[in-house]
């Protein structure tokens, strides 16, 4: 029985997060606990470990007496995602490089596989994902307890906005994917030749890739000054 649980609450991890990082969940729709429970086959006990680790992981919002909702994008946190992204992605990459083990960067080798495949013939959440993954793992090998939070919410952030701004009939969308797969491959020589300064420039170059795209999609007019502007400034 426990086992069984065990199966069910990592089917609820994984459909959930990837609802969320593909917006088949909406940002600041709220969960129906009880069609959750009945779904999955879980008492109320184990669901609300699986959404507590999603909470903790910036996936969802827990509310007292309110229930779960998945977590917002608001122009507030859409500029904190600019000013924070090229500084936080610079330093897993930089940390990744001093830390990688053998295992990661198969690991990495292996999802950068994955999501080439994606390029050619998936589609735009098999894309996302894949992404998605190649940076988690990133994240894994820098392994540090203060950055991965941040660099957890900025990936799931990124992942939802490029799920909304990307269009498969803009040429330089597609062209931009293209290359965003050769920095991949980059990224990954830099990782596993420990190249941190490269890494790092690697990322800031990753970022700058699609910056200016998600910033005319996705500015807001009320904000006092432009989405990226400290990523600008970046050497």
């Amino acid at each position: 029985m426990k086992e069984n649980s065990k199966l069910r609450k990592g089917e609820l991890y994984r459909a959930l997060k990837t609802a969320i990082l593909t917006l088949r969940r909406h940002p600041g729709s709220d969960l129906d606990e009880v069609q959750l429970s009945e779904e999955f086959s879980l008492s109320r006990t184990p669901l609300r470990e699986v959404l507590r680790q999603l909470a903790g992981e910036g996936y969802v919002e827990l509310r007292e007496n309110r229930g779960a909702r998945i977590s917002e994008m608001s122009h507030t946190s859409l500029r904190d995602f600019f000013l924070a992204a090229p500084m936080i992605y610079g330093a897993i990459l930089r940390l990744a490089a001093r830390n990688a083990r053998s295992g990661q960067i198969d690991d990495l080798k292996a999802t950068q596989e994955t999501f080439k495949k994606a390029l050619r013939s998936g589609s735009g959440a098999d894309r996302s994902l894949a992404n998605n993954r190649f940076h988690e793992i990133t994240g894994e090998m820098a392994d540090n307890i203060y950055l991965i939070p941040s660099f957890r919410r900025l990936l799931i952030d990124h992942a939802r906005i490029g799920m909304t701004f990307y269009r498969p009939q803009d040429t330089q969308m597609v062209k931009n994917l293209a290359t965003a797969g050769e920095q991949h491959d980059a990224i990954i020589t830099a990782i596993e030749t420990g190249d941190e300064t490269a890494a790092e420039q690697l990322a800031i170059d990753h970022w700058n890739l699609s910056r200016n795209q998600i910033e005319i999609f996705v500015m807001p007019n009320n904000l006092d000054m432009p989405l990226g502007s400290l990523s600008r400034k970046t050497p």
